[in-house]
């Protein structure tokens, strides 16, 4: 990441290295805020407005009023890659409660704190969209909605980077996390999707984050004519499933093909799998808000 890159900082864009913040600020100290990922592709910036809805609605849920308007945030989100020269990148819009005590309470933070990243990205996974990701259960339960609501996007990601940690000391190049109730929720960072006989069954979003590439899988999934079943699921489902795949703003659609050391349907990506992630590929690029 070059020095040069310009940050949006609080009305201002500054270079990298003078992109600060207090170590006052709630976001530092206790992880409350929220943020968005979001992706760009041939100097289009994919579902943008979707994103910034829930970027505000992540806010809304844990009682932050984010300083500026829906339309401020995705004008800023462009020219933050505009001024970078940027056309497929990966975009970090934060907000988060902003400079306080060193107490909890959120009404002694005056005025959140508001920053925009855009980075140059590529293919996060690499190689492995060819030869499959291996999937590793991790023993670290997804947070219950009745505790912190998977789908707001918070600044504390503790309980998905344990489960990322296990899965690394385990071998496995994604975590998958489990609910409360012995469940299937989401990967680390992305949801879900078997197939399995043709169908397409995918965990419901109250235990895992209502994901805009998971809307664009279902998306595809009807243009195709494929069923898909929203219910939940478990170690059953997984280790006979003729194909695993996840999606992400980072992630894309990824086929996994070993899960707990247990070969996926061939061991190969699958047909399914493979037609979803061409036709993502081909709508990336067709639509977006233009950044230049």
């Amino acid at each position: 990441m070059e020095s040069s890159l310009q940050i949006y900082l609080d009305g201002a864009f500054v270079p990298r290295d003078e992109a600060k913040v207090s170590v006052f600020d709630h976001g530092f100290l206790y992880g409350d805020g929220v943020f968005e990922g979001i992706r760009a592709y041939n100097g289009k910036v994919f579902r943008l407005a979707e994103h910034v809805d829930r970027l505000f609605d992540s806010a809304k849920t844990i009682d932050l009023e984010i300083p500026i308007t829906k339309e401020e945030m995705t004008k800023i989100i462009v020219e933050v890659c505009k001024r970078n020269n940027l056309t497929n990148c990966y975009i970090r819009p934060i907000v988060s409660r902003g400079p306080g005590d060193l107490g909890l309470d959120p009404r002694k933070c005056p005025k959140p704190t508001v920053v925009v990243i855009a980075v140059d990205w590529g293919a996060m996974y690499g190689d492995l969209y060819e030869r499959g990701l291996t999937g590793v259960c991790v023993s670290v339960r997804r947070m219950p909605a009745e505790a912190m609501p998977p789908n707001v996007k918070s600044l504390n990601y503790l309980n998905n980077i344990l489960g990322k940690i296990e899965a690394n000391y385990k071998g496995g190049d994604e975590a998958i996390f489990f609910d409360t109730n012995g469940y299937i929720s989401e990967g680390s960072g992305d949801n879900i999707f078997i197939v399995k006989n043709g169908k397409i069954v995918t965990p419901p979003t109250l235990n895992s984050l209502d994901g805009i590439t998971r809307f664009v899988a279902l998306e595809i999934a009807t243009t195709l004519g494929i069923d898909v079943t929203e219910r939940n699921i478990g170690y059953f489902d997984l280790y006979a499933a003729d194909e695993v795949f996840v999606t992400g703003t980072a992630a894309e659609i990824a086929p996994i093909t070993t899960i707990d050391g247990r070969k996926i349907g061939t061991g190969v990506p699958g047909p399914i799998t493979r037609q979803f992630m061409e036709i993502f590929q081909t709508i990336v690029t067709q639509e977006g808000t233009p950044i230049q």
